[in-house]
């Protein structure tokens, strides 16, 4: 589909899944990451949801299981802050549940029971640390953040799986893909290293040529369908390729921005050979 042929693209794009209530709720328009505290002792909540504001990051307070585990399978969260001892539901039981999510955000759990035991017993269960009550604020914070780097680092490996990547080789513009190697290879065999998220990017809309893909759908694929990411994250990725052909003297004209709808993207035709030419001249 060529771009002068837009009269009826809305039959060839790629719809956006509507996110839930609860997924809408949570988008933090700066991004703060989200913590998820389940506490049932509400003061302790209370003050546990201010030390982690005051620490840039973004908080919802539960003191049930139940209606927390609600809002973490409809949301995107990022981690979660849990107490074993829940008026409703076992800690462990709660735990079980987060870890059979499609997305499964990070848990700590926070407990007067330190004793080696229970923390084995947490740890072996799936929980990523355990901070012992009564905790210091700043240890809390350091260990909150050392396990979200490593569940961003986790979660950028398991990228495959969520954009459905193949490991062959494919051509985008001219240049060789190469998902395995993480490589772009430019002719005369220039190479430049490809972050996870580009990869992701491009071979989306390698796989889906002369189609208009939607923002929203772009983003499910690459990051994931419960995936809270703004439309300047996306941007600044698409930045990056087009900066990367650029860098190597291959310009995207045939990766087009659809203001207000998303990105269209049709492969240049192959050359013809030179046996063809001399026959038409």
């Amino acid at each position: 589909m060529g771009l002068g042929n837009l009269g009826g693209f809305f039959t060839n794009v790629i719809t956006p899944l509507v996110l839930p209530p609860f997924q809408r709720f949570c988008m933090s328009p700066k991004q703060k990451p989200l913590v998820v505290i389940i506490e049932d002792d509400r003061s302790l909540a209370a003050a546990l949801a201010d030390q982690l504001l005051n620490a840039g990051l973004s908080t919802q307070v539960f003191h049930k299981g139940a209606t927390a585990l609600k809002f973490v399978g409809e949301s995107y969260v990022h981690l979660v802050l849990l107490d074993p001892n829940l008026p409703d539901l076992d800690g462990l039981a709660v735990l079980d549940k987060i870890r059979r999510l499609s997305h499964s955000p990070a848990v700590i759990f926070l407990s007067a029971q330190r004793e080696g035991h229970h923390v084995a017993q947490a740890l072996e269960a799936g929980a990523d640390d355990f901070v012992g009550k009564p905790h210091h604020p700043d240890e809390l914070v350091a260990r909150i953040r050392a396990v979200l780097r490593r569940s961003e680092t986790a979660g950028d490996s398991r990228l495959t799986g969520n954009a459905a990547l193949g490991t062959d080789v494919f051509l985008f513009n001219g240049a060789e893909v190469h998902p395995e190697r993480l490589e772009i290879v430019f002719a005369g065999g220039k190479k430049r290293k490809l972050g996870r998220k580009e990869l992701g990017i491009l071979y989306h809309l390698h796989a889906n040529p002369g189609v208009i893909i939607s923002r929203h759908s772009l983003i499910h694929a690459v990051w994931g369908v419960h995936a809270d990411v703004r439309s300047r994250s996306l941007d600044q990725y698409i930045a990056k390729i087009r900066d990367a052909f650029a860098g190597f003297g291959r310009d995207l004209d045939c990766f087009r921005t659809i203001h207000g709808i998303g990105y269209w993207y049709e492969p240049a035709p192959p050359p013809e050979r030179e046996g063809k030419k001399s026959r038409r001249a």
